[in-house]
C-alpha cells in the first residue's frame, strides 16, 4: 500500500522535471513536522498543466501511471489526496480537457466523480 510518504517519491521518479518545484516546496516547509502535501499537489497540478502545454508525453504518461497507482494501491489518505488534492486541481486548469486524455481507468472514474460533485452536488465517495 502506498502511503503519503511515498506519494512524491513515485511522482518524482516518473516526472524528474518536477524536482525543482518539489525542492522549493521542501525548503519552504522544512520546519513543519507534517508537510502540507495538498499544497504540493496544487504545485503538481500546475506542473502537469505546463507539461500538457509543452506536450511532454513521456513524463505525462509516466506520471499518470503513478496517479493511477495512487488510486488503486494507495492508503485512504493517498486515494483521497489524489482525487481532491490533485484531480480537482487539474480540473481547474485551463487545459482540463487535454488533461483528461491522459487519465487511466480508475483515475477517470474519480475525475468524473469530481465533475459530478461540481455539476450536480453529488458527493464524492467510494
Amino acid at each position: 500500500m502506498i502511503d503519503k510518504h511515498e506519494m512524491f517519491e513515485l511522482a518524482l521518479a516518473a516526472c524528474p522535471s518536477f524536482k525543482p518545484v518539489w525542492e522549493k516546496f521542501i525548503a519552504e516547509w522544512d520546519d513543519e513536522k507534517d508537510l502540507p502535501l495538498y499544497l504540493a499537489l496544487g504545485d503538481l497540478s500546475r506542473h502537469i498543466s505546463s507539461l500538457i502545454e509543452t506536450k511532454q508525453d513521456s513524463e505525462l504518461n509516466a506520471l499518470f501511471a503513478v496517479i493511477e497507482r495512487w488510486h488503486t494501491e494507495g492508503s485512504p489518505y493517498v486515494k483521497e489526496a489524489a482525487t481532491i488534492g490533485l484531480l480537482e486541481g487539474l480540473q481547474g486548469e485551463s487545459n482540463a480537457k487535454s488533461i483528461e486524455l491522459y487519465l487511466l481507468p480508475e483515475s477517470k472514474i474519480w475525475w468524473d466523480r469530481v465533475n459530478e460533485f461540481w455539476e450536480n452536488g453529488k458527493l464524492i465517495s467510494e
